[in-house]
């Protein structure tokens, strides 16, 4: 099979005959560059990608604290087999590369072996995730982030029950801040550049009774270059969370019930947790800085003149 076979086997044809539009409507996008395209694989592509969608069990459900939640994620989806593993084939050829180039007018993209980060994405009831900007540099080869392609595989989801892929302009002020909604609706894909503020995440997923046995699934596809913008550019730094804030009703004079407890020691912990990893990276940080020839210097300097002055 020839690489364009691959390309008009996996993607629908009306997303590279409407490339040039859909372009436009990424680049003028708010609260940053983004498009959202329906039906964005082939019809009996991506029912195979459902079909062979990996059962939580088989994914990794640790969170960045080590802690089992509710979230699994396999990376390295051409071990799935099937759809994933010519999913896998055709995302690395320069037909599916030059596709997301013309999408995105972001030209050079290189695909991502290792899938850190990406995959599937399973997320199960009372899940969510907290608004944040991307790691920016892939921690292998030190190339620059520059695009999350999603494709959400979920038949059946009501806007009601959460989920939502929420876009923000920034989070850190609240009462001006400008936020899109993308439900995770059935072969809809969404692509956004990431940078220093495309900020986003999801709420807290809450299925009704008798369909907890759903779960909001998703193929997540990171892109990369070697160079990016200088004014882009920024060092290297790991996921930058925003906790989410106090819920509206929670106000003076409001008196607590057991779902406003709950809600609260959520948030605590969430966190905590966040607090936890940072630290956990400041250490790891200190401890390579006093490993540096140029810190056991400046230590040995240290403790002399502390010894002249006694």
């Amino acid at each position: 099979m020839s690489r364009t076979d691959a390309l008009r086997d996996v993607v629908a044809p009306h997303v590279v005959a409407d490339a040039d539009a859909i372009r436009v409507g990424f680049i003028g996008a708010r609260p940053f560059r983004h498009c959202v395209v329906e039906d964005f694989f082939a019809p009996a592509f991506v029912h195979d990608l459902l079909a062979r969608f990996p059962g939580f069990d088989r994914g990794n459900a640790l969170n960045e604290d080590g802690v089992a939640g509710g979230k699994s994620t396999v990376e390295r989806i051409r071990g799935l087999g099937g759809a994933y593993a010519a999913l896998d084939a055709c995302i690395q050829t320069p037909a599916f590369l030059g596709l997301i180039e013309r999408l995105t007018g972001i030209d050079g993209l290189l695909y991502d072996p290792d899938y850190f980060g990406g995959g599937t994405h399973d997320n199960r009831d009372g899940q969510a995730l907290d608004t944040h900007i991307d790691f920016n540099h892939h921690p292998a080869t030190g190339w620059h982030r520059r695009l999350n392609l999603i494709v959400y595989l979920n038949p059946e989801w009501d806007a009601a029950w959460g989920g939502a892929l929420e876009l923000r302009r920034d989070p850190h002020d609240p009462e001006n801040d400008e936020v899109v909604a993308i439900a995770p609706a059935y072969n809809r894909c969404v692509i956004f550049e990431t940078t220093e503020h495309s900020w986003h995440g999801f709420p807290t997923i809450r299925l009704p009774a008798g369909r907890e046995s759903l779960s909001r699934r998703s193929v997540a596809l990171y892109f990369y270059t070697r160079e990016r913008p200088a004014d882009e550019a920024a060092p290297a730094h790991s996921t930058v969370y925003v906790d989410r804030p106090l819920p509206p009703h929670l106000a003076a004079g409001h008196e607590l019930d057991a779902s406003d407890m709950a809600t609260l020691h959520e948030l605590l912990a969430r966190r905590d947790g966040h607090v936890r990893r940072l630290y956990g990276e400041l250490h790891a940080l200190q401890a390579q800085l006093d490993a540096t020839p140029a810190s056991r210097v400046l230590g040995a300097a240290r403790r002399m003149l502390a010894r002249l002055r006694r």
